[in-house]
């Protein structure tokens, strides 16, 4: 049984999906592994550490992935890597199909099973997979540090000799795993923090945190959540009055954090270009929804820049790798965890259990077919 882990293609993708503690954990269960030289350059792994691990360091893609039976990547992989894949390989990633249909159909053309670990369901026994919850989790802390940077004043109130320095106001919108440790975060830094969400039960978790909640809780706002735990898209009614009330009291921030998303679609719009007007020259937006479209109406995908009253909006790409270290070591984990429960431990060989919940919720593509539901009528 071979595991592959290639570099990463995209250039601004900074992560790697093994470290040299998943490598041991992979040799332990039987697997030989090959990582691609200078995969984990970016995130502070040299090649030295993965070759002190166990693993066989190579120095292309195509010797890397030869014969592999699991190929690991952070990144679904792109069309010049598919031609060196092995048919009946399982490939798992984070694979951001949504949109992509053709890129979808390209991988089951090259027989592989492919994996998308954003797709583990929210129950107990994944959440040591959980990618979602493992990398938004850095997002959040990430975005009250790129916030507090880019806006060049301290965050919490100081009594000083020479005067008293007022605290920060830091209202985040949408409170899941990133904006519950944005809260966080912000908290420990010492600003003045609220917080938005459209489910209702996010009410008890912002306060729980020190924050005040901030919404319009009608009839709909009480419903407004799905079994799954995601938010549900609102009436247009809703979003009016919802408009109104957000628009009145982030005219008075300093920093606001967007991480609102709804997996299969656009971000949902949250700060319009007037909200963005009515805000203090200084201030500062953090989107984190902006590869989704942005949750702010003048976001730009991989831009920062200041509007002409003074606004600074931060469209970081990529905001988990901008901690490259800790953002693989936690994807890393939650990949093997994943990957164990597909290897049968007398044989050790790759054995997935097709009828396992995980791998039903995972599976995008087996024998050259898309098979998830979501994508069937898509691609056929």
């Amino acid at each position: 049984m071979r595991v592959a882990v290639p570099a990463e293609i995209e250039a601004n993708e900074t992560r790697v999906a093994a470290t040299p503690e998943t490598v041991k954990k992979f040799i332990a269960l039987g697997a030989t592994v090959a990582i691609q030289s200078g995969a984990g350059t970016t995130s502070g792994i040299p090649d030295a550490d993965y070759t002190a691990a166990g693993a066989t360091v190579l120095p292309t893609a195509a010797e890397t992935l030869a014969d592999a039976d699991i190929v690991l990547k952070v990144r679904r992989p792109g069309p010049g890597e598919l031609g060196n894949l092995k048919r009946g390989a399982a490939v798992i990633a984070i694979m951001d199909p949504y949109g992509h249909e053709a890129e979808l159909t390209g991988i089951a053309g090259a027989g592989v099973s492919a994996f998308a670990m954003e797709f583990m369901p929210r129950i107990t026994r994944a959440q040591v997979m959980d990618v979602l919850s493992s990398q938004a989790n850095l997002a959040g802390y990430r975005a009250v540090i790129d916030g507090a940077g880019e806006y060049g004043r301290a965050l919490p109130m100081m009594m000083t000799a020479a005067g008293t320095v007022p605290a920060a106001r830091i209202f985040i919108m949408g409170v899941g795993v990133a904006g519950l440790q944005a809260i966080a975060t912000a908290r420990r830094l010492g600003a003045i923090v609220t917080a938005t969400d459209v489910r209702p039960a996010t009410k008890e978790q912002v306060e729980s945190l020190g924050a005040k909640f901030v919404a319009v809780e009608d009839d709909e706002f009480k419903q407004a959540e799905t079994s799954g735990g995601y938010a549900k898209e609102m009436s247009a009614e809703y979003k009016a009055k919802q408009a109104a009330l957000v628009a009145s009291h982030i005219a008075k921030q300093d920093i606001v954090i967007t991480t609102a998303l709804i997996p299969g679609r656009p971000a949902p719009k949250l700060i319009s270009a007037d909200m963005v007007h009515s805000m203090r020259a200084g201030s500062v937006i953090i989107d984190l929804a902006v590869e989704r479209g942005g949750n702010c109406e003048l976001a730009r995908p991989g831009e920062t820049f200041v509007t002409e009253n003074g606004v600074k909006i931060v469209g970081h790409l990529n905001v988990p790798g901008r901690l490259a270290a800790t953002a693989s070591a936690l994807y890393a984990k939650n990949l093997y965890a994943f990957v164990e429960t597909m290897i049968d431990k007398e044989t050790k060989t790759l054995a997935p259990k097709w009828d396992d919940d995980l791998v039903k919720a995972t599976l995008l593509t087996r024998d050259g077919a898309v098979v998830h539901p979501n994508f069937l009528t898509k691609a056929d």
